[in-house]
């Protein structure tokens, strides 16, 4: 049979195709971060540019599809989010860029769905099923033989990278309720330009660093177009082709695609124990999405960082 002659086969190859691509964008944004970093670009300010010229790129394709903006309390809902939740996590994980390898930043952030399986059984008052508590174990279990094999981090690094996994649970959780309201694209814009609006005021307060070379700026423009505004598009258009559980498995390609670049462009090291950790953990993801916590990843919220 000729998948591409199936209209319905042609969707789902079209939905994985935009899925890698989100992945490989948000994959590649700490080894991005890295090369700023190596060039005197400071935290406040990438993180600055990355929102603004992300958001405004988002501004534009809202005007373009003339999708409304967000309105009254779910407009202050969303400044919120982006301001305190998107803040925080993405200071936390590009700090803990600077403390850490990108291979064990990016395995650490993706604790978040078992942070949020517990969290919500917690929340709901309910218990974990015997699959989904093995899972949230596994995970555990795989983040030690990561943390503990052949990665680079401090304890610093490690620390940051798990607050990050939970802040962005905690945001998960109040944006299963907020997003939704006003749709995809449109909430994502405001979250980012209520986090550029954040960064813009420590930047102004603590003084600008940016890039000093057309390498570092070509390293920043990546880090906002191509891993925040291309990827969060085509995470959005490959779900609506999958939906949200295959959309959040094949997600898991993300921290894979750090650790081989990683190894690749900054000769971070690959080690057995560090394998092993990490396909446990990107194992229980799988495990928890296919479970049905994929859901609890609102279809408004593209993955995180």
């Amino acid at each position: 049979m000729n998948v591409l002659a199936d209209p319905a086969a042609r969707v789902r190859l079209t939905g994985v195709a935009f899925i890698v691509t989100s992945a490989a964008g948000f994959g590649a944004m700490p080894i991005f971060a890295k090369l700023a970093y190596a060039d005197g670009v400071d935290l406040p300010s990438m993180l600055f540019l990355r929102f603004a010229l992300a958001g405004g790129a988002m501004a534009l394709l809202m005007q373009w599809r003339g999708i409304a903006w967000p309105r009254g309390r779910n407009l202050w809902q969303l400044l919120a989010m982006g301001a305190i939740g998107y803040v925080g996590e993405s200071y936390c994980y590009f700090a803990a860029l600077q403390y850490a390898s990108a291979g064990l930043t990016a395995l650490l952030l993706y604790l978040y769905p078992a942070i949020v399986t517990v969290l919500s059984a917690l929340l709901a008052r309910r218990r974990l099923s015997a699959l989904r508590m093995s899972a949230v174990a596994a995970a555990l279990f795989g983040t030690g033989l990561a943390v503990g094999g052949s990665l680079a981090g401090s304890a610093l690094g490690i620390l940051l990278g798990v607050a990050a996994a939970l802040i962005y649970s905690v945001y998960i959780l109040v944006g299963e309720r907020v997003t939704p309201v006003s749709g995809a694209i449109a909430s994502a814009t405001v979250i980012m330009l209520a986090a550029a609006a954040v960064f813009a005021l420590i930047v102004l307060w603590r003084g600008a660093a940016l890039p000093a070379s057309p390498a570092a700026w070509a390293a920043v423009g990546s880090i906002a177009m191509l891993s925040t505004a291309v990827a969060i598009i085509s995470f959005f258009a490959g779900m609506a082709r999958l939906g949200a559980a295959d959309a959040a498995t094949l997600s898991t390609l993300e921290p894979v695609v750090t650790v081989v670049l990683a190894a690749i462009f900054l000769g971070e090291a690959i080690g057995p124990w560090q394998s092993v950790g990490g396909a446990i953990i990107l194992g229980a993801v799988i495990v928890l999405a296919r479970a049905g916590d994929g859901k609890r990843q609102p279809a408004t919220l593209p993955p995180p960082a």
